[in-house]
């Protein structure tokens, strides 16, 4: 094989191990032709001799010769046959637990039964690319080692939040290498008999290292590895466990560059040992050496940190791949993806509103994803149609985020001061953030919120300006202010806008160095709550409260200058109960040409003078 080919962007499929492979199966041939021949030439033997009697008219002789000789049971031994099976049966259940429960507790998946292969990994390309290289390390190890001096890869760890792909890249990378995969969880380690746990980690790298050798290579995957692999800390056994240092110590040793040999090389390796001790040193045999199998050991973890120093270092889970939440492009492959697989209307064709959702489901993994079309289809299926559309994806989406929509019967009055604080809420995003997304705006009960008003950036963002958190902070007000501005007072609906602004505000000032001190709170003072830290501060309370204040003033004067569009909101809210993306825009275009009645300037003048 070329060398070149080892830096493929593609996966080897002409590779050391289907060379090795091949061997394997090449000697397995031959293993069977010579005991066939061992048990065929007497059976053919004996046939032919009895054939040549029974030409001869020695009809006696040939149905000897025919007739397969076995031992016979005498008579006598019928009697006892009853007690000896009830002991053999006794003794299988007493003592079959502790025979079976240091079995290897993996399951085997052949390629062809995964089903999956890196091209249905969307939305990670940088692991994916990662991945390939690993791969074909593996496949190429012989290459790698013999020819370029390097040491082929033992182990690799997947760490990443949960839902991220870690297990469906392990089976994927299972499938293009063409070998046996064997998974396992960690708990399936865990056994009620002392010294079980180590002894099935053992069987389970002895079988990994017997698929290794009879397949050319081998790939064993461990699901949440930290519940084995966790450091190493004074913690000792327990009822019924060994205790973290001794199951540690025993992966470990399973890590190790030094492979068991198997029970045939052992007995070739004792013979030459005996046949060695008769003969003089310069004419001893040569052992059998041992090559190290060829497999690959995929750890999967969510809490990488909590895992043993020594299981991370060079030799053991050397490489450490880190498979996060996909980006806005990434998030997008993976919707193309499924969307190609769910019946969906045309409209969700549309690039725009696949972007658009692209952008509103930022921290969703892949099976988030895969989730929310499902639940979209659900409520479409409610509605008694066989494709989702738009509508359908948006209620699951606040149905994942907020809980499910629970209507309640509101009193005429708290019903419409429910609509116009998320009137106000919308009036204040589309006028002081005309660069936000408004995706939702409802007056329907989901858990705690009586209503809600979701919005999103247009493009992924990891980092906000002090202008950007300004205009949260006005948005968080805007629900307030239009209670106060519509109504004459606000009621107890703004507390979950406070608190959420009060905590932006105290990161602003305690955090981000956003208004006036540079003094960072976060790592002082203990492990106390950012927000408790900067309003026990007098300095920072004071400055909480001028970012709150001038918010309120800010979103007071949007509303102030736009009340025609509150009401129409409002109105639309009180009329439809839930807008829904173009809906929200539609509403506010449609009533920008005729402003309608407010409560006037003189109004706003005396909220803003408000002590």
């Amino acid at each position: 094989m070329e060398l070149a080919a080892l830096g493929s962007a593609s996966v080897l499929r002409d590779a050391d191990v289907v060379t090795s492979r091949e061997k394997a199966r090449q000697a397995r041939l031959r293993r069977l032709l010579v005991v066939l021949t061992v048990i065929g030439v007497p059976v053919i033997g004996r046939t032919a001799a009895g054939v040549v009697r029974y030409l001869q008219g020695n009809y006696v002789a040939a149905a000897a010769d025919f007739r397969w000789p076995h031992p016979g049971i005498p008579s006598s031994f019928f009697p006892y046959l009853p007690g000896l099976l009830l002991i053999v049966l006794l003794g299988t259940v007493m003592a079959g637990p502790l025979l079976m429960a240091g079995r290897s507790p993996h399951v085997l998946y052949r390629p062809e039964e995964v089903g999956i292969t890196l091209a249905d990994v969307v939305g990670a390309g940088a692991v994916v690319e990662e991945v390939v290289k690993t791969l074909n390390l593996f496949l190429a190890h012989r290459t790698f080692e013999e020819r370029m001096g390097g040491t082929p890869r033992r182990a690799v760890l997947f760490e990443g939040p949960p839902g991220t792909g870690k297990t469906y890249i392990a089976k994927a990378m299972a499938a293009e290498a063409g070998v046996p995969f064997l998974f396992v969880s960690s708990s399936a380690f865990q056994s009620m008999y002392y010294g079980q746990t180590n002894r099935k980690i053992r069987s389970y790298f002895r079988a990994l290292r017997n698929y290794a050798r009879r397949e050319g290579g081998a790939i064993g995957f461990i699901e949440e590895i930290d519940a084995v692999g966790a450091a190493r800390g004074g913690l000792g056994a327990g009822p019924g466990r060994e205790g973290i240092a001794g199951v540690v110590n025993e992966l470990l040793i399973q890590l190790q560059s030094f492979d068991v040999p198997p029970f045939g090389t052992r007995v070739v390796n004792a013979a030459v040992d005996v046949a060695n001790r008769w003969l003089p040193p310069t004419h001893v045999l040569r052992k059998k050496v041992l090559k190290p199998s060829n497999f690959l050991v995929i750890g999967a973890t969510n809490r990488a940190a909590d895992l043993d120093p020594a299981l991370l270092r060079p030799g053991r889970f050397d490489k450490s791949i880190r498979v996060d939440v996909p980006s806005r492009a990434g998030r997008r492959e993976i919707l193309d993806y499924y969307l190609a697989r769910k019946a969906h209307d045309a409209e969700l064709d549309d690039a725009a509103k696949r972007e658009a959702l692209a952008g509103s489901t930022f921290g969703y993994s892949p099976v988030m994803l895969e989730h929310l079309l499902d639940e979209a289809l659900v409520w479409a299926l409610r509605d008694g149609r066989a494709t989702m559309n738009w509508t359908d994806v948006q209620r699951a989406r606040m149905t994942e985020e907020l809980g499910l929509a629970q209507p309640v019967t509101y009193t005429e009055t708290e019903r419409r001061a429910i609509a116009t604080h998320e009137a106000g809420h919308a009036t204040v995003a589309h006028f002081a953030a005309p660069d936000r997304h408004l995706d939702v705006l409802s007056i329907i009960k989901r858990s705690e919120a009586l209503g809600l008003l979701a919005h999103s950036e247009p493009d992924e963002r990891f980092t906000r300006t002090r202008s950007e958190c300004e205009a949260l902070l006005r948005i968080a007000m805007g629900g307030m202010v239009a209670e106060e501005f519509f109504l004459g007072e606000a009621g107890t609906g703004p507390a979950g806008d406070l608190s959420g602004a009060t905590r932006l505000a105290a990161q602003m000032v305690g955090s981000y160095g956003m208004a006036g001190s540079l003094i960072s709170l976060d790592g002082s003072g203990g492990p106390a709550d950012i927000v408790s830290k900067v309003l026990s501060d007098d300095a920072c309370r004071q400055s909480v409260e001028r970012l709150l204040e001038s918010a309120r003033s800010s979103a007071l004067e949007v509303i102030g200058a736009h009340p025609h569009v509150v009401t129409a909101l409002r109105d639309a809210l009180l009329e439809r109960d839930e807008l829904i993306g173009d809906e929200i825009t539609a509403v506010i275009t449609g009533s920008l040409p005729a402003p309608g009645p407010g409560p006037g300037p003189k109004l706003a003048r005396a909220l803003t003078e408000r002590p």
